[in-house]
């Protein structure tokens, strides 16, 4: 025996080790174990592989990453609690590395225009950052509308979601309140808008709507309106626009005084009324009078 090892080159142990590992084994059989062997190492690699994936999906898993900072904030947070390589963690959750090395540059406007973004976000609540847009445009800024929103979304700026639509009021007997309106100059209504200017004086609106095209047709301002203002603008726009077969309003002095007698008499309109102090029977819509009161 030790002259055969000297001979193929191995030593004492090597051969004692392949006899005790191979005995019995035929060469073919030898080579198919071999195999076998290299399988099970390849598969217990390939297991621990996707474990640690399995474990990293799991720690980036609370919440959704959309923007490319929360991923870049995301893949550092499983690297310092799994402590694995960038690589590894980028390849897992798809996140390019040169994504997750690039640096944002700040503009050096930055500051000032997220305070001006915010600034006209809360004085005009209604507005979302398309008009937003607009508004820093008439203005001195010079923006495009893709930095005002990522603005917007970085402060959790929010447009108020929108008030369902009311449904139709009847009365005990079963008749409807308002008269819903089938085609243009079917229907107008005309309220009133309060609202104070810098010193705090009181200044009146008249506003008047097609409830059909939902079209402001006039918007009156001054201190004090009575139904003689009320009156004019109405004849003004029935020569521009033609007469409508209805208008409505509620039952304020403005409105009850003459326009019941004197105007839709003349003018051979319908007037229908709304009772006065009743939540929800206003003569225009809240939407309107809001999106009126807001851009003044």
């Amino acid at each position: 025996m030790a002259q055969v090892c000297r001979r193929i080159g191995v030593s004492d142990h090597t051969v004692y080790r392949w006899r005790q590992e191979y005995g019995g084994l035929k060469v073919d059989q030898a080579k198919r174990l071999r195999e076998l062997e290299a399988e099970n190492s390849r598969l217990r690699h390939v297991v621990a592989d996707l474990t640690l994936d399995k474990q990293i999906l799991k720690e980036a898993s609370p919440g959704k990453l959309l923007s490319p900072a929360r991923r870049r904030r995301c893949v550092a947070a499983v690297r310092e609690r799994l402590q694995v390589s960038e690589r590894r963690v980028c390849r897992a959750l798809g996140q390019p590395r040169a994504t997750q090395r690039y640096t944002p540059r700040v503009a050096d406007d930055e500051e000032a225009l997220t305070n001006s973004v915010v600034q006209l976000a809360s004085r005009y609540g209604r507005y979302g950052y398309q008009r937003v847009t607009a508004l820093l445009r008439w203005d001195v800024w010079d923006v495009n509308h893709k930095r005002v929103e990522r603005i917007w979304r970085r402060e959790g700026l929010k447009v108020p979601a929108k008030q369902p639509k009311r449904g139709r009021l009847w009365l005990v007997d079963g008749s409807l309140v308002r008269l819903r309106p089938e085609h243009r100059n079917h229907v107008w209504a005309y309220d009133f808008v309060a609202l104070r200017t810098s010193d705090g004086r009181p200044v009146k609106l008249l506003t008047i709507v097609d409830k059909y095209t939902r079209e402001c047709l006039a918007i009156e301002v001054a201190r004090r309106l009575r139904s003689v203002h009320v009156l004019d603008c109405l004849g003004r726009l029935m020569v521009e626009r033609g007469v409508p077969e209805h208008i409505r309003s509620d039952n304020g002095p403005e409105f009850r005084r003459r326009l019941s007698g004197t105007g839709c008499g003349e003018w051979g309109r319908r007037r229908s009324s709304l009772s006065r102090g009743v939540p929800g029977r206003t003569a225009t819509s809240r939407a309107s009078m809001g999106s009126c009161g807001t851009s003044c």
